[in-house]
């Protein structure tokens, strides 16, 4: 049995995985506008492994989980999200190696160093028109609620606005990673797939954490 820190980072991770399933065509379909279009099937293939073979992943400690959803995700998805995807995991399972349950603290650090490793595997920073530009402010956000000592349902619910209007935000940016840079000046106009992506998880996380602690009584 987990512990009820590792009973969140079980909720975060399955919810990923589902959000991502079903919100393939989403995810897809804002791709194709400047992209190629694979984004929402790239990440459905690989997330769909992760919610298959969900019971079989070693639950050692959470940087053990974390670090073999990290390989499945690099393995499974496609294209450059495979690698930028698992490569966030993967760094945020270096933060707690060992370990089987966390502070707000531990999550700002983890959400840091996936940050970082996005940065690093991509060339890519804030403003480039990726998921950095929804999912550094959210870890701002997060950072924030947690210093003032706000409760985990608060935390995730300031996040997930956070991300929404940094995803809406990138609808006038000119993109300057990814295939969408090709496009140069169309790519202005249309929100960034990623960006939307963690904007779309963080509300449902949002909205599934405050059902969580209303079951929880």
């Amino acid at each position: 049995m987990t512990t009820p820190g590792f009973a969140d980072v079980e909720f975060v991770v399955r919810s990923i995985a589902r959000t991502c399933l079903d919100n393939e065509k989403e995810f897809g379909d804002l791709d194709a506008v400047v992209g190629d279009g694979d984004f929402g099937y790239s990440l459905a293939r690989g997330f769909e492994i992760v919610d298959n073979d969900w019971d079989s992943f070693d639950r050692t400690d959470i940087g053990t989980f974390l670090q073999k959803i990290a390989v499945t995700i690099t393995s499974r998805i496609g294209g450059t999200s495979g690698p930028i995807w698992g490569t966030a995991f993967l760094r945020a399972a270096g933060q707690v190696k060992g370990r089987t349950d966390l502070t707000g603290d531990d999550v700002v650090h983890m959400l840091r160093a996936a940050v970082e490793g996005i940065k690093q595997r991509g060339a890519s920073d804030v403003g480039d028109k990726t998921l950095l530009d929804a999912l550094v402010p959210l870890t701002d956000t997060v950072e924030a609620a947690v210093a003032a000592g706000k409760p985990p349902a608060a935390v995730v619910a300031e996040a997930a606005a956070a991300a929404r209007a940094a995803a809406d935000a990138t609808t006038s940016m000119l993109a300057r990673r990814g295939r969408a840079a090709y496009t140069g000046e169309r790519s202005i106009g249309s929100p960034d797939a990623g960006a939307v992506a963690v904007a779309v998880i963080t509300e449902r996380l949002a909205a599934e954490w405050a059902g969580r602690v209303a079951a929880a009584g």
